[in-house]
């Protein structure tokens, strides 16, 4: 097969491990004319090259020599640059457009070790535990330490219905931790959407997948329709490990009016893009808030950035993963590729996404909320003998019942707890100005009331 002149990646797809990431076709891009090789350089390789050949203890043929040069000095400049054969260009297909055997994980590299960015929802990995943070050390038994991201994705798809051994180290936990998986084919649901309560709806992003702006927007009609007219809306893009850049745009779209919503700044002119909002809010300028964490990357983070930068909603959280390069993959000779690091996105305001991440307006680490039990001695109004009477006295003296251990968690998602709260608060203070620019609320007395009137003492 043959490469296209060049296919620019939202995210890279080297670090992908059960499921690669999206892309986006680009037109023809020109690469300055070279600079002369240094010839001092170039004789040290050779001669390190011809070393090799003669000396190492089993004969390797030229062509893997130099391919397994190529991947080093590509491996050396970043971890989302890499060597494609015509397999590795088939795989980055498959990631976008179909199903594959994985097992869900996205993973870059860390201090020689293979960091897991996050688990794809749904998959095995997601229902083992592994979490965003994670270190891969062994793989089927081999340590992975220095092993190549590449080599590491390899090792952990395969056919579906094999199994793979992981080892993985976690913060602040000692041991080890052993996990048996089963590869899946990976075809992770891009959007789904559901209603908190009547008026406010949920809609969750698990990645950006080349149809994810037409299911945002099939979703947000759908919301409407089941939810009543929303009164708040959250944007759940935690763990998403980002994808198509032209989807990212598209989501940013449907909740913004106008203006910019992401740009990219390279070395050579065809490297650089800008990304506008068009005209029309399919969200209706509902109120919005936008999760997102450590796993939130890439294309998530463009979302991010945008609705920040343009005021459109509340981002809430802990801080991004902070993946702001652009990938494009260059033809060489031979059916092969490079995919290489060629420019960076920066938000509407000219924001750095690389190494930064989004920082969240409200900061919200994810916990577990439990309700606490009754406590003694704690009384009220009513509790007093001989007090007046409420209204609504009979409504609201009911009989405290205990709380039992199964009891004590009652909001799992701790941050999506805090985002509907405060869509809530949001809707009751908009609801306030409504009622005093409609004239329903009494206005103040013209005249100061006397400490008599108002039953306090001066």
């Amino acid at each position: 097969m043959s490469f296209p002149r060049s296919f620019r990646l939202g995210k890279t797809a080297a670090i992908c491990a059960g499921l690669l990431i999206g892309n986006q076709f680009a037109g023809a891009q020109e690469v300055s004319t070279p600079r002369p090789l240094p010839l001092a350089e170039v004789r040290l390789f050779a001669e390190a090259l011809e070393t090799i050949r003669s000396a190492y203890v089993q004969e390797v043929d030229d062509q893997t020599l130099i391919n397994y040069a190529i991947r080093g000095m590509l491996a050396g400049l970043d971890p989302h640059s890499a060597y494609l054969s015509a397999d590795d260009y088939d795989n980055l297909q498959e990631n976008t457009e179909s199903g594959f055997g994985g097992l869900g994980i996205e993973v870059g590299e860390e201090d020689g070790y293979i960091k897991v960015i996050t688990p794809i929802d749904g998959s095995p990995a997601a229902r083992a535990g592994v979490m965003p943070g994670d270190l891969i050390v062994e793989i089927n038994g081999r340590p992975v330490r220095d092993m190549l991201v590449n080599d590491a994705v390899g090792q952990l798809r395969g056919e579906p219905g094999t199994s793979v051994r992981l080892t993985l180290m976690r913060r602040n936990e000692m041991e080890p931790i052993d996990l048996t998986l089963t590869r899946e084919i990976i075809a992770a649901t891009s959007v789904r959407h559901r209603v908190l309560e009547p008026g406010y709806g949920y809609l969750r992003i698990a990645q950006f997948r080349t149809n994810t702006g037409e299911e945002t927007l099939k979703a947000l009609a759908e919301l409407k329709q089941t939810a009543g007219p929303l009164k708040g809306l959250v944007l759940d893009l935690r763990n998403n490990p980002g994808g198509v850049l032209q989807a990212s745009v598209e989501v940013a779209d449907a909740f913004l009016t106008g203006g910019r919503i992401v740009y990219t700044d390279g070395r050579f002119a065809d490297s650089d893009g800008n990304f506008y909002a068009t005209p029309g809010d399919p969200s209706e300028g509902v109120p919005l808030v936008v999760l997102i964490n450590t796993g939130s990357a890439s294309a998530a983070e463009i979302v991010a950035g945008a609705l920040q930068d343009q005021g459109r909603g509340v981002i809430m959280g802990t801080r991004s993963f902070g993946k702001g390069s652009v990938q494009s993959v260059l033809p060489l000779n031979n059916e092969r590729a490079l995919k290489l690091t060629t420019s960076l996105y920066f938000t509407p305001d000219g924001r750095s996404i690389q190494a930064s991440g989004i920082v969240p307006d409200i900061i919200v680490d994810e916990a577990l909320v439990t309700r606490s039990t009754n406590r003694r001695g704690i009384y009220s109004e009513r509790d007093l003998e001989g007090h007046l009477p409420g209204n609504n006295e009979s409504e609201n003296n009911s009989t405290p019942v205990p709380i039992t251990s199964g009891e004590q968690v009652v909001v799992s998602d701790y941050q999506l707890n805090e985002a509907l709260t405060l869509l809530k608060g949001w809707n009751i203070m908009e609801s306030g100005r409504q009622r005093v620019r409609s004239g329903s609320i009494d206005p103040a007395p013209t005249e100061a009331l006397t400490p008599e009137q108002t039953g306090l003492e001066e």
